[in-house]
């Protein structure tokens, strides 16, 4: 992987992780009440804003689009976390105990980044946001189809793979918009 790539990537996941962190300290861990599929909806609700305010050209909530990819970055973490713990995990998780998952999480995506990285060499970098935004909805429906039969593929990946694919979208889109600023 490019140096330049890794070193935008983990600039993104580190702000990701510092919201996360704060937010977590405002609210603690309520979003472990969530089941998976009400992940997946609040990371299509966000995915769905970015797609309207785009196709608008406008928005009337100010709330910059940016913080909707980070969002998405937070909520795909929030369920890879849910999908390693143990059903019998208490719904209370200290910051110490969350941080070091969040860290494992985005550094399995990354991981997967540098692998696809390689093989594709870098085309998402010759990709428009909009088209980032398209294929973030294509994997909610995938995975939402996949929550819907439980869990089970046929021949094709987890939800596991599709939220973080989400992730690393979702980066290339915040890389992508802070390089147009």
């Amino acid at each position: 992987m490019k140096e330049q790539t890794y070193r935008e990537y983990s600039q993104v996941i580190d702000r990701c992780k510092a919201i996360f962190i704060k937010k977590t300290r405002d609210y603690g861990t309520a979003w472990r009440i969530l089941r998976l599929p009400s992940l997946t909806d609040q990371i299509f609700i966000k995915a769905q804003r970015i797609r309207s305010i785009q196709e608008k050209g406008t928005q009337q909530v100010q709330d910059p689009v940016a913080d909707e990819f980070i969002g998405i970055i937070n909520y795909c973490i929030m369920a890879l976390i849910q999908l390693e713990l143990p059903q019998d995990t208490s719904l209370n998780i200290s910051v110490a105990e969350l941080e070091p998952l969040y860290d494992r999480m985005s550094k399995e995506t990354l991981d997967l980044l540098k692998s696809k990285n390689h093989d594709y060499d870098e085309a998402w970098r010759d990709m428009r946001v909009s088209s980032m935004t398209d294929i973030i909805l294509m994997k909610l429906l995938r995975t939402k189809q996949i929550e819907d039969n439980d869990g089970k593929t046929l021949i094709s990946e987890g939800v596991k793979a599709n939220y973080q694919d989400m992730i690393n979208y979702s980066v290339f889109s915040l890389i992508k918009l802070k390089s147009n600023d």
